[in-house]
Formats: C-alpha cells, sequence, structure tokens
C-alpha cells in the first residue's frame, strides 16, 4: 500500500469516525447496532445531518491549516488563535473544558496551565479527537519529534500532563501505522517513551488483556478513550468493523470514534473506508462559513505529510 493510502486513511478516517458517532454521542451500549443490524449508513440524528463532523474535526482542519501555513510549521501562537477565533464563532458543538480555556481571555501560554491549576483536573479526550493532521505532518521526522509536537499542541487546551502523554502516544502509534507497521505491536516500544510519572496507568489501558468495561473513567476521558480506540483496533479485521465496535460501547462516541478512525484509517488505508461514508462527509468551518468535504482533507493530508517529509530530510 502507498503512503499516500495510508495517510488520507488517517486523516479522512478520523473525519468519517467523527461524523459517524456525532448521532449517538453520550448515549448507552449498543445504540449503534440497534439501529443498524446491518450495513450501518450515514443518516444523522441527534441534531446532526447526515455525515455532518462536529468539533473534533473543525479543530483537526484548523489545526492543520496552521501547519502547512506557517513557515516553521509548529506555531503555538498561532494554533491557539485560530482555535479561539473558532470558539468564539458560535460553534454547533465545543467541549467544556476546551471552552473554558479558549474563552478564559487568557494568552495561550497561560490559559490551560491556569485552568489545571484552579481545577485540578484537565484529563479530557479534546486533544486526542483533533490529532490527525498533526500526526500525519511530524510521522516524518521520528518519534521524538512527533511526540514533542504532540505535547506542546495538546498543552494549549489541557493542563494535566497524562493528555500530553495520551496524545503523544496516539501520535506515535499513528507514525509507526504510516510506516506500514503494526501500532498494536508496538505499543510497549512506545510506552518506553512515555514520562515515567504517567507510564503506569498508560500501560495498564494499553495492555493487550484490557478491556473497555474496565475503565475507571467515562471514555470521555483521555485514557479510556485511547484505551477504546485501541482496543476496538486490536480486536476487529477492518476499517467498519472497528468504528462499529467503539460506537456501540456508547459514551463520548463522536471523539472515540474519531481517534479509533485515524488509527484504522492509517492501518487499512482510505480505500478501506466505506463509500458512503466519505460521499456524505462534510465538515462545516466556523468562523469562515466553508464547508469542506474528503477530497478537501484528503488534500490537507498529502500535503501535511509532504512538508513533514522536506523537514524530515
Amino acid at each position: 500500500m502507498e503512503r499516500s493510502e495510508r495517510v488520507v486513511g488517517a486523516v479522512l478516517g478520523s473525519a468519517v469516525g467523527d461524523a459517524l458517532g456525532a448521532p449517538f454521542e453520550f448515549g448507552p451500549a449498543g445504540m449503534l447496532s440497534a439501529r443498524y443490524p446491518g450495513a450501518v449508513t450515514m443518516d444523522g440524528g441527534g441534531g446532526w445531518d447526515p455525515g455532518e463532523a462536529t468539533d473534533d474535526t473543525q479543530m483537526a482542519v484548523h489545526l492543520g491549516e496552521s501547519l502547512l501555513a506557517r513557515p516553521d510549521g509548529l506555531d503555538l501562537p498561532d494554533i491557539f488563535a485560530r482555535f479561539r477565533e473558532w470558539a468564539t464563532a458560535d460553534p454547533k458543538d465545543i467541549g467544556i473544558q476546551t471552552e473554558i480555556v479558549l474563552g478564559s481571555g487568557l494568552p495561550w501560554d497561560l490559559a490551560a496551565a491556569i485552568h489545571f491549576q484552579t481545577e485540578g483536573r484537565a484529563a479530557g479526550n479534546g486533544a486526542l479527537m483533533r490529532a490527525a493532521p498533526a500526526a500525519v505532518r511530524f510521522a516524518p521526522e521520528g518519534r521524538a519529534a512527533t511526540m514533542d509536537a504532540a505535547r506542546r499542541i495538546t498543552a494549549l487546551t489541557h493542563g494535566d500532563g497524562a493528555a500530553w502523554e495520551g496524545t503523544a502516544i496516539l501520535h506515535e502509534l499513528l507514525r509507526v501505522a504510516l510506516d506500514g507497521d503494526d501500532p498494536v505491536a508496538a505499543v510497549p516500544s512506545v510506552l518506553d517513551a512515555v514520562r515515567e510519572e504517567h507510564r503506569k496507568r498508560w500501560a495498564r489501558v494499553l495492555h493487550a488483556g484490557w478491556h473497555p468495561t474496565r475503565a475507571t473513567e467515562s471514555n470521555g476521558a483521555v485514557w479510556a478513550c485511547l484505551g477504546s480506540a485501541l482496543w476496538a483496533l486490536r480486536t476487529t479485521d477492518g476499517f467498519a468493523a472497528a468504528l462499529r465496535a467503539v460506537v456501540d460501547l456508547g459514551g463520548d462516541t463522536d471523539t472515540t470514534a474519531a481517534v479509533t478512525g485515524g488509527l484504522a484509517g492509517a492501518v487499512y488505508g482510505a480505500a478501506a473506508i466505506p463509500g458512503e461514508w466519505v460521499e456524505a462527509l462534510h465538515v462545516p468551518l466556523p468562523p469562515t462559513g466553508r464547508v469542506l468535504r474528503a477530497g478537501e482533507l484528503a488534500g490537507m493530508a498529502v500535503a501535511l505529510d509532504a512538508r513533514g517529509q522536506e523537514r524530515g530530510r
């Protein structure tokens, strides 16, 4: 399989997963299979049009566009400014923690840290959901670079180091998959690069024997979200099957499916994503009023990979 198939699969797969999971968000387990005992279609529901992506993909696109627009790649103040402008444009959905941080009026390098100091918890999955474009961009630069970029981007909205490490793990698992290797088999090696104070807890939820029923938090938390995505990838044999498994867990279904879709898309390639899902996909993009389709997301993915390849030489 060509690398471009995996690159497009990661970004497009994340967006498709987001749109597929959106109608079932915060519902009980088994809703998707109860609605679709056979093939799953993009019918919308829960306030979402068929194929409509949520804040997960909207933030991912703003992140990807910043990475392409800025000559040095990772311009944290620019990313934060784009996120803040989006958050003030009345998006249809936005995570509570993200909304508080972006609406605080504090500078880019203080907002999340002060929120964490005040609240004492900030390990939501809101950085995992938007990670695919940045993971594609930094993958060609190697493990250290992609994990460092993940931590720094996550810290814009999440002050808890557990969230930084979770996004760093996802970046590295995606890097492995984009290189054509098995991200599930790579988990022990990836854990070696996790900061020591967080390694034990991450090792527990990424272990081959872990099941989502063993989670100690909802899948709105970073641990259960990524653990569930890896579980779905590990226990199924295709893109659509992985998405069905993770959405059927219930809870924060758009984000768990976005994370799963990114991983499964990188493993199985863009061609494995059902054509009906791809055709229905659309991403309304506040504050610009644009609506992106699959072709534009694919173009962004290829451009991000090309930029990463240039920087990684």
